[in-house]
């Protein structure tokens, strides 16, 4: 192979206008040289270097005559790639869609410390947090909390492609399910609030996975990041709330009282303002104690996140120890969480379907948490991926997800996903693949067989402080977006957040669930209803450059009876039923910006010229209002051009006929050509009307 190198004695002149510049000279070692050049014999070895001039001669020298430094990448393949057998498919691509075949065959011990270090770590957090959000949120027996680490961990480190996302129950989808669970017993005495919680998690797990299945993965993209802030902040202002009369010891008062999960939060705030003279004062003394640990240990967090013991300290597990060897030690007469009754492992199984009248409810609230969680997961896992430098498929991620729901809607387990706090630990901690949640899993079954007993005497007030402080901390996130949101004036991006927010707290959960997603899907209609055009303009003192001209209004000019659209992406139905008047308005206007109710700016046109060069595709419903709207021109005796159309929509106007109705000699490469010809034609018409006049 051939290589080439700048020669070193002329490396210090390359730079240095001013110096003496040698003639261009190829020395080879072999006596060959290319014709045309000038080439000597050289002693040295085994390479071939060019000596370049300095730059203003080497400038003049034509580029086929030069040889460039940065040599031609070369493709490599794979066997597969050539052997095209059905096995050696299948075994290469069974690694794509069960990626524990690719990383666990080159598995070693320098990997395992840092999963097992990241797992412990993830294990310590993780299984006082899914106490709390078993009993408190859901309120379903807290085994069920340890079941929703296990088993959903376990089969995303299988399926799963991020190697540092944690994957478990999360606050804001377990307030969902417990609403959910609220509502139908209040209607219904009979109703089985496990069985209904079995069925979520099954159902979430289902609709996630048909989503991968079908390719779904791009819905990441349709809710924005100010919705889901603003849904996000809300839930944990309700969170918030509901754990505050916990804290306070006013749970057995608020019960009589009648306020169930399912009353407004006007409702709480009216209670806590009404009976805060009945605290229990021991409750929150170990409230108020907790909280300021949890954030006293998450601010030094922060600050000395060099220090990764510090990092790594598992606080939470540490109030939970504390405070249960101090409940135990002094007989306190607080809420404890109990006996915790546990089989050990449960038998799979699947709850009977609710009634029709359920259903639908069953349904949607599956609908919602799926979505909610699928759109944090995959911006998790992306954003890791980004940082560690590896590839994840938001469709693999939508059925790695799902399958862990299904296999945790087996095992009664809450819905799991991904969780930004919890991943962000993982990835301090040390975790390089997905074995870190494989451990994590482990660890809780170990719990599920061992440590259940040992949390007896853990007090209920600690497992809300811990929810408290993971809600006070996502609230306290919303400073930081509404602080970019000012600073480039993102106005509508504001609207969203508050209308996401109030609509969250005010009225209820799932009224802000709907908002977000339906205001997600409404912009998305929206922004891709409307095709992207722009009104072409020729650079003031030239003949033949065209550029859009809001990029340069002053230095750009309109043409007169001429008009250059250029269609800036694909064509299909969804953004051409707007086409027609966007059109008609840079007709008239010049700029789609101009409102319709301002008279015309724009004399009438007799050419124009469509630039589909950033028109990559085009599809038959597009071809079709396109063909109206040259109808359309035709019938005003406007000319009508097209300039740089590519194959493939080509061969569609020729099968549509279009391309019949347009003139083949309408089409050109060039907007200049299309120009030139529109100016003889201008001229033919102005001779004309001169010889008419004589």
């Amino acid at each position: 192979m051939r290589r080439t190198r700048f020669h070193p004695q002329y490396n210090h002149n390359i730079n240095n206008s001013s110096a003496s510049v040698p003639e261009p000279t190829l020395i080879t070692t072999n006596g060959d040289s290319d014709p045309g050049i000038t080439v000597t014999t050289s002693q040295v070895p085994d390479e071939t270097c060019l000596l370049l001039p300095t730059v203003p001669s080497y400038d003049n020298i034509p580029r086929y005559m030069t040889a460039s430094p940065i040599p031609s990448a070369r493709i490599f393949f794979d066997d597969h790639d050539t052997q095209k057998d059905i096995w050696s498919v299948l075994k290469v691509r069974s690694k794509y869609y069960l990626p524990v075949l690719k990383w666990l065959p080159h598995y070693n011990g320098n990997l395992l410390l840092g999963d097992m270090i990241a797992g412990l770590t993830l294990a310590c957090l993780l299984i006082p947090q899914s106490l709390s959000y078993a009993t408190a949120l859901c309120k379903v027996p807290a085994a069920w909390g340890l079941y929703s680490i296990a088993f959903p961990a376990m089969t995303y480190a299988i399926f799963g492609m991020s190697r540092q996302m944690s994957v478990g129950p999360e606050a804001s989808l377990s307030l969902l399910v417990g609403t959910s669970i609220a509502q139908h017993e209040q209607h219904d005495e009979n109703f089985d609030r496990l069985a209904w919680a079995c069925l979520v998690t099954l159902f979430v797990g289902i609709f996630t996975f048909l989503l991968g299945i079908v390719r779904l993965g791009f819905l990441d993209s349709l809710m924005s990041r100010a919705l889901l802030r603003g849904f996000i902040t809300g839930v944990a202002i309700i969170v918030i709330l509901q754990q505050s009369i916990v804290l306070m010891g006013l749970s057995k008062i608020a019960e009589e009282a009648g306020l169930t999960e399912v009353s407004s939060n006007l409702d709480r705030i009216l209670f806590l303002i009404q009976h805060i003279h009945q605290t229990h004062i021991l409750t929150a003394i170990i409230s108020i104690i907790s909280i300021f640990v949890l954030l006293g240990f998450r601010m030094l967090k922060s600050s000395q996140h060099q220090y990764r013991w510090i990092a790594m300290f598992p606080d939470i597990l540490f109030v939970v120890v504390l405070s249960i060897l101090l409940t135990w030690k002094f007989e306190w007469q607080i809420d404890i969480l109990g006996e915790i009754k546990s089989d050990g492992i449960p038998v799979p199984s699947i709850p009977s379907i609710p009634h029709i009248k359920h259903l639908k409810d069953l349904l949607v609230t599956s609908a919602m948490i799926s979505v909610i969680g699928f759109v944090e997961s995959v911006v998790i896992a992306k954003k890791f991926s980004s940082k560690h430098n590896y590839l994840v498929s938001a469709n693999r991620e939508l059925v790695a997800l799902g399958a862990a729901n299904i296999v945790g809607g087996l095992f009664n387990a809450l819905p799991a996903f991904g969780s930004v706090s919890r991943s962000k630990t993982n990835d301090r901690a040390g975790a390089r693949t997905q074995m870190a949640c494989m451990i994590t899993g482990i660890l809780a079954l170990i719990a599920i067989f061992f440590l259940l007993p040992f949390f007896y005497y853990l007090p209920k007030p600690t497992l809300s402080a811990i929810i408290f402080v993971t809600a006070l901390t996502i609230v306290g996130e919303l400073p930081e977006d509404l602080r970019f949101i000012f600073k480039i004036g993102a106005w509508r991006d504001l609207g969203l957040l508050l209308i996401t927010l109030l609509g969250t707290v005010v009225i209820s959960l799932e009224f802000g669930t709907l908002v977000a997603i339906t205001l997600s899907l409404l912009l998305t209609v929206k922004e891709t209803s409307y095709p992207r055009i722009s009104i072409m303009g020729r650079v003031k003192g030239t003949h033949n450059k065209f550029q859009a001209i809001h990029e340069n209004p002053d230095m750009i000019e309109h043409l007169e009876e001429v008009l250059i659209i250029r269609i800036e992406e694909a064509l299909f139905f969804a953004n051409t039923g707007k086409l027609k008047d966007r059109l008609r308005r840079l007709e008239y206007y010049g700029d789609p910006s101009i409102h319709p109710s301002e008279r015309p700016r724009r004399n009438q046109s007799s050419y124009i010229i469509f630039d589909v060069d950033n028109m990559p595709d085009i599809d038959a419903s597009a071809v079709q209002i396109m063909d109206e709207i040259v109808e359309s021109y035709h019938a005003q005796e406007i000319v009508v051009y097209f300039v740089r159309l590519h194959d493939r929509s080509l061969d569609l106007f020729r099968r549509s006929g279009l391309l019949d109705k347009i003139g083949e000699d309408r089409i050109f490469q060039k907007v200049s050509h299309a120009i030139e010809v529109i100016e003889n034609d201008m001229l033919k018409q102005r001779l004309i009307e001169i010889h008419h006049h004589q």
